[in-house]
């Protein structure tokens, strides 16, 4: 597939455009299509800059949502998502394109993620060009996935891609309905589909910290390099945040550990000369920001001793399991025959480990388990999320294995 069968359609980026678009899609029939092109490797923000859609009877509209800001942060797009709030939105990988659509306020009462079913059913491929490939023997052009979709104007190829991507969706989902069908998993798929849309608008959780993920930090040892690392972190993290840039086009996360590295001991405090040692600072952006960078580098060796980081942090919830063998022997045990009975039994069932149960419910009932009981397990797994077909299929399993 090169191009969409009807053509390249006009770019819907006016307000009236808008509302005529509302009003073709609301006359069509069926499902939705829908999905989403952002720039998360060149811009700081995960905005939506593109959104697709699709529908029998109406055709394919290619949606322009930055046009449409009109001075506001974010397009408001409620009045499309209230037209079309009775009709199931069919979305491949939709906790990809859930949190972009929820900042327009376009979000779906009901959906079917092609994806997920693809997971479901156990396919050793699952992205949208291997499921069209093995539904329907077609083959997606996939050169400008990787491209930045925050151009303007969008060139006029990217746009048929673009449009490729849901030329096929409404197909594709009713082949893969047939096949869940077929494998007894619909029931499955249904729940999945529900828990997706009923959690589609919370917000993304942000991690505490997140300077700790920083490449090339385990190399580090002291708090003081770590307070390095942070500084400099954050100092980044504001600078592309003001400029819109995707944190790594400002400065590389291997550049901040070289420099946190620097901060020895026999060396003491590190300066302006550490920061131009490094080449990843001598980079356009970096370098026009070399002051902030050595203010961040002051701060971080002038904080006293309280100041400092924490070299190590307790995690939310169990560490893990990996450490558990010496100092929490029993639970440590308990990981060992809940684990690899959990994985066997997702392989009798043709599905990855982690659709049949997550890895962090598993890690924390063998880390702290309820009473054996079966209604106590199914309660435990219930709080975390666990959909009751996923229960049905793990409680009796985990109870016997806690019970032994």
């Amino acid at each position: 597939m090169s191009e969409p069968a009807d053509g390249v359609p006009a770019l819907v980026d006016t307000p009236a455009a808008l509302d005529a678009a509302i009003a073709r899609l609301r006359a069509g029939h069926g499902p939705l299509a829908v999905d989403t092109e952002r720039a998360q490797s060149f811009r700081y923000s995960a905005k939506a800059y593109l959104i697709q859609l699709r529908r029998p009877g109406a055709g394919t509209v290619l949606l322009d949502p930055v046009a449409l800001e009109e001075g506001r942060e974010r397009a408001d797009l409620s009045e499309l998502a209230a037209a079309l709030s009775d009709v199931e939105w069919i979305v491949h990988a939709a906790q990809q394109d859930l949190p972009c659509l929820a900042e327009v306020d376009l979000l779906p009462d009901t959906l079917f993620d092609t994806e997920l079913a693809g997971r479901l059913l156990g396919l050793p491929r699952v992205s949208l060009a291997s499921l069209l490939e093995r539904a329907f023997g077609k083959t997606l052009a996939k050169e400008h996935s990787a491209a930045d979709w925050s151009k303007r104007p969008l060139p006029a190829d990217w746009l048929s891609y673009a449009a490729l991507d849901v030329e096929l969706l409404c197909e594709l989902r009713d082949w893969a309905a047939d096949e869940l069908r077929a494998a007894g998993k619909q029931e499955w798929a249904r729940q999945e589909f529900e828990h997706l849309a009923r959690h589609a608008g919370d917000p993304v959780t942000r991690r505490e910290e997140p300077w700790r993920r920083t490449s090339g930090i385990h190399q580090l040892r002291s708090a003081r390099q770590l307070a390095i690392v942070r500084e400099l972190w954050e100092t980044r993290d504001s600078i592309a945040r003001r400029l819109d840039r995707a944190p790594g086009r400002v400065l590389s996360d291997l550049a901040i550990s070289e420099v946190a590295a620097r901060a020895t001991p026999e060396r003491g405090a590190v300066d302006r000369s550490d920061l131009r040692a490094v080449k990843g600072f001598s980079w356009r952006i970096a370098n026009r920001y070399e002051e902030s960078f050595v203010a961040a580098l002051a701060t971080a060796c002038a904080l006293t001793k309280d100041e400092l980081p924490a070299v190590s942090v307790q995690p939310d919830g169990p560490p893990p399991p990996r450490t558990w063998a010496k100092r929490h022997p029993e639970a440590f045990e308990r990981w060992n025959r809940i684990r690899p009975a959990t994985v066997a039994r997702a392989e009798e069932l043709s599905l990855p480990v982690e659709n049949l149960i997550s890895p962090d419910a598993v890690r924390r009932l063998a880390w702290e388990p309820p009473p054996a009981s079966e209604a106590d397990v199914d309660a435990f797994l219930a709080e975390r999320l666990v959909r009751p077909w996923q229960r049905e299929q793990v409680v009796p399993l985990l109870t016997a294995l806690l019970s032994d």
